[in-house]
């Protein structure tokens, strides 16, 4: 016979489990990110903002909303740091043409060059390190699982009605 209570704390035991890992990684990704990148002066969040920016449907530039959406961050911590990488001559922030109010996020050559010459490299070895022992499979599921997770937590954020309720 199966105990629900058990089942429940079993479950709620692995969630913890799995969830802490998450933030373990998302540390050690900052942390090990970043010293793969840091000889371009740039961090893991800069990193993803060149990436974004270098994606073939991001060629014209990306409104600073559509690049915080795409990165899921909110617009007051995409600021600051665009700020710097515009600064820093990754970037260009120039008034879009369709609505002059807002602002169109571009990779400068600059950032081109770092992003393509100087970056890549860098990070497919460091790719290459953190997914040792990973066989194709593995990669395979373990984005599926990533993705559903992230699904999941998309309707949290969104405020689906029933994403909160207990499930029997």
């Amino acid at each position: 016979m199966v105990y629900p209570e058990k089942t429940d704390a079993a479950r709620m035991d692995l969630a913890n489990r799995l969830f802490f890992k998450l933030y373990q990684c998302t540390n050690m990704l900052h942390k090990t990110g970043t010293r793969a990148v840091e000889d371009e002066g740039l961090t893991t969040q800069q990193w993803a903002v060149l990436g974004a920016l270098s994606r073939p449907e991001a060629q014209g530039g990306m409104s600073v909303g559509d690049l915080a959406r795409y990165l899921m961050v909110s617009r007051q911590n995409l600021s600051g740091l665009l700020s710097r990488m515009a600064r820093d001559g990754h970037l260009k922030l120039v008034a879009d043409a369709r609505d002059r109010r807002a602002k169109l996020v571009t990779m400068s050559p600059n950032g081109r060059r770092v992003w393509q010459q100087d970056a890549q490299p860098k990070i497919r070895a460091y790719y290459e390190a953190a997914l040792t022992d990973f066989s194709t499979g593995d990669l395979t599921h373990t984005l599926h699982y990533l993705l559903k997770l992230l699904g999941n937590m998309e309707k949290i954020d969104a405020g689906t009605p029933d994403e909160m309720e207990d499930k029997p």
